[in-house]
């Protein structure tokens, strides 16, 4: 299994547009998303654009033996009340590929690609999220990062984990 991470181009777009459609279709069982789906049955990215237009954003597409299986969105911008250099802000990998490595795989080239202070959000009722992301920071930093809540950020109410970690001291 050949698994790359691609820099999308910005004529390649309307395909991660449509990723985002199934991530954030998966996402509304924890929140509402924004004014929920529009007059198109789309729920909309606000952001998207910005990954072209400010070079403080990278989106990737996640392919394996050259199909896609899934995206990545990092994002040199800190959550209030977190000093990091980078935040992944958008995470998503297709049912067929989960537990199959090809996620934290991913999530460790990402961490050689940007090195610095990271910061990883996750919806705490978002088991699967929670056990992947806990288990790949774990193992990437030996045990070497914070878990903390930001009260000042919230689904709607419900603070986000935060862990954060410095990719600099692996």
């Amino acid at each position: 299994m050949q698994i790359t991470l691609e820099l999308i181009k910005k004529e390649h777009k309307e395909i991660l547009r449509n990723l985002l459609e199934k991530y954030l279709y998966e996402f509304s069982q924890y929140v509402d998303i924004g004014d929920g789906i529009n007059d198109l049955g789309l729920f909309g990215y606000d952001h998207l654009d910005m990954y072209w237009n400010d070079s403080g954003r990278f989106p990737y597409f996640i392919k394996v033996d050259g199909r896609l299986a899934g995206f990545a969105m990092v994002s040199a911008y800190p959550i209030t009340g977190t000093e990091v250099d980078f935040k992944m802000s958008e995470f998503f990998i297709i049912y067929q590929y989960r537990k199959s490595g090809v996620a934290a795989y991913c999530v460790n080239l990402l961490f050689e690609m940007h090195k610095g202070k990271w910061s990883i959000l996750f919806h705490p009722d978002n088991v699967i999220s929670k056990k992947f992301w806990l288990r790949t920071i774990d193992q990437y930093t030996n045990g070497n990062y914070q878990q903390v809540t930001k009260e000042q950020v919230s689904y709607q109410g419900t603070p986000p984990t935060t862990l954060v970690f410095d990719t600099d001291q692996n």
